[in-house]
């Protein structure tokens, strides 16, 4: 490939970008050329002037790529090279012997950080099917924790072996303790505020306790224009929340291959809102069969024990034991993270959904609760749901909080304007 750049002269000469030919700039620029294109491209790529000869990779560096690499850059290359390397590209030399792998997960962790550490433990999953490995209790021992990982373990969880699992319980405890930390403290302050925010008051016992905008709209009649001024002959407010359940909040999770993420996310989530006493939440679970993790709220690991990632998908099915929760539609919010490929009876699922919103439960529909970007999903059945005035879209996680937020308090939700932070709604602009 081609590269080209600043400090190369007519002739392909490299001046280091110094005014001096070779210079510690162009070894070092040598140097991470080599790590990235590995041990096949030593020696055989040579400086063809500006960077526009074919099988050029470095852009007039002279004499090609040096091979030689010692101390800490050859064993980093050996590590890209056990994961990436194989005919004509980085790829395949890893091997499955659990011990060396182990090895390679330590290697990886000292040289690499812990974001790149995730993508080439994934990538050793993904490539070199080295999925049965994890079953192992001291190659779990070397990896780190992330979502990915959890999600992967926990499609295993059917298979391992007693000391395996836990194990796996351990790793999976490690993630799960990350996200409380990162995600805990912004959810309960959101849902808690807007528990507060939605019990208004006529009497409000403090200033802070005073919705200022609906108190300026109602005393408009009262506004005085030799003073500028708006009388607040009647104080608009916020009541302090009480300790009665206000919301019920129905999780319905599709727990598919493909919703791994979310179904470690929204255990969390659900988790964390359990905790709310003036919230009553349920975690329903699906595939072809659905399973009610309300019980086991309590603890997150135990509720991703209790799923079983993989398999078809009734969301139809799921959404019919959800009706069976909801004994207070006006104050239930029914949230389905799916990507909507549904293998049940469409018409149902659609019917199902209408009868709700019309008995007053908000419903929406996330396509995705993850990082993960732009998800894949049933485009027919998302244009489905938002003709029932249904919105259907991906969340991040650090996105949900506010959502649940905005649901809390009744708020017509902008989910465009979401988007552009957070959620991406189907059909929002790009």
């Amino acid at each position: 490939m081609g590269h080209g750049g600043t400090g190369h002269d007519g002739a392909g000469r490299h001046d280091g970008g110094d005014g001096t030919p070779g210079g510690a700039a162009g070894d070092e620029r040598s140097r991470r050329w080599r790590l990235v294109l590995g041990g096949a491209a030593a020696g055989t790529v040579t400086g063809t002037g500006a960077g526009t000869g074919t099988g050029q990779a470095g852009g007039g560096l002279d004499g090609g790529l040096d091979g030689g690499l010692d101390g800490a850059d050859a064993r980093m290359d050996a590590a890209l090279a056990a994961l990436y390397d194989g005919p004509g590209e980085r790829g395949a030399g890893l091997g499955t012997s659990a011990p060396r792998v182990a090895r390679w997960l330590g290697d990886i962790r000292e040289y690499f950080p812990s974001t790149v550490v995730q993508v080439m433990q994934r990538d050793a999953v993904e490539r070199l099917d080295l999925t049965r490995l994890l079953l192992e209790p001291e190659m779990l021992e070397a990896v780190e924790p992330d979502v990915h990982l959890a999600a992967a373990l926990l499609s295993l969880n059917r298979l391992m072996p007693e000391r395996a699992r836990r194990t796996a319980r351990e790793v999976v405890g490690r993630v799960v303790a990350e996200l409380e930390a990162r995600l805990s403290r912004r959810t309960l302050t959101a849902v808690t505020g807007a528990l507060d925010r939605s019990a208004r008051t006529r009497r409000p016992r403090r200033a802070a306790d005073v919705d200022w905008n609906r108190t300026i709209m109602a005393n408009l009649k009262n506004y005085l224009p030799e003073r500028n001024t708006v009388v607040p002959a009647t104080l608009a407010g916020f009541g302090r929340r009480r300790q009665a359940v206000q919301r019920d909040v129905v999780l319905c999770v599709d727990q598919s291959g493909s919703m791994a993420a979310s179904v470690v996310y929204a255990s969390v989530f659900g988790a964390v809102l359990a905790s709310v006493r003036s919230l009553r939440t349920s975690l329903v679970v699906f595939d072809t069969s659905v399973a009610d993790l309300t019980g086991r709220l309590d603890d997150p690991v135990d509720v991703l024990f209790g799923t079983q990632l993989g398999g078809g998908t009734d969301i139809n099915r799921a959404v019919a034991y959800c009706q069976g929760l909801i004994t207070r539609p006006a104050d239930t919010i029914f949230v389905l993270i799916s990507d909507l490929y549904e293998g049940g009876v469409r018409e149902e699922m659609l019917r199902r959904v209408a009868e709700m919103t019309a008995s007053g439960v908000q419903v929406i529909v996330l396509l995705a609760l993850s990082d993960e970007g732009t998800p894949q999903y049933d485009g027919d059945n998302a244009a489905a749901l938002a003709a029932l005035g249904v919105p259907a879209f991906a969340c991040t996680p650090d996105a949900f909080p506010d959502l649940m937020a905005a649901a809390v308090e009744r708020r017509s939700y902008d989910h465009y304007r979401m988007a552009a932070s957070g959620p991406r709604s189907v059909g929002s602009p790009t």
